[in-house]
């Protein structure tokens, strides 16, 4: 099988793995990120999102081989002083935690296509994200002040 070929976070990656294996086992097993979390694997929670090319996809259902030659992204792929983390902490989105990569992801998302965006417009972006411990008005307020506004 040859190998598959991707640039993940920066950096030019080459993996054998069998290329209908989800984005998510590659990300996680091979390459060791681990920011990215298994919720579901149905696309469903939102637990592992990461940015394909700079859209936000749930690696749990997108095969290996669409990410052949393409962008990949992962929460750890975001510099230390991006917005969308800056506004995480200071908001204290986290409880557990589980979900927030996901979240982030799909922020920072969000912001790349809206910059400013509105109540409803980051409700619409983040309603396939699932927070079991309800942070859902500390997100959005994270997400307001990562789009520069408190």
């Amino acid at each position: 099988m040859p190998p598959t070929e991707l640039i993940v976070n920066g950096e030019r990656k080459s993996t054998e793995i069998e290329p209908h294996t989800p984005l998510l086992w590659v990300l996680r097993e091979e390459l060791g990120l681990t920011a990215t979390k298994y919720g579901c694997g149905i696309a469903q929670c939102g637990a592992c999102t990461v940015h394909l090319d700079g859209q936000a996809v749930r690696s749990c259902v997108t095969p290996l081989l669409r990410a052949a030659g393409k962008k990949v992204t992962t929460l750890e792929g975001l510099p230390k002083n991006h917005p969308v983390k800056l506004a995480w902490l200071a908001e204290r989105v986290p409880q557990c935690g589980y979900c927030q990569p996901g979240q982030m992801m799909s922020a920072a998302g969000l912001l790349l296509r809206t910059p400013h965006p509105t109540d409803a417009e980051i409700d619409d972006a983040m309603a396939g994200n699932l927070c079991r411990c309800g942070t859902y008005q500390r997100i959005r307020r994270a997400v307001h002040r990562a789009a520069g506004r408190p």
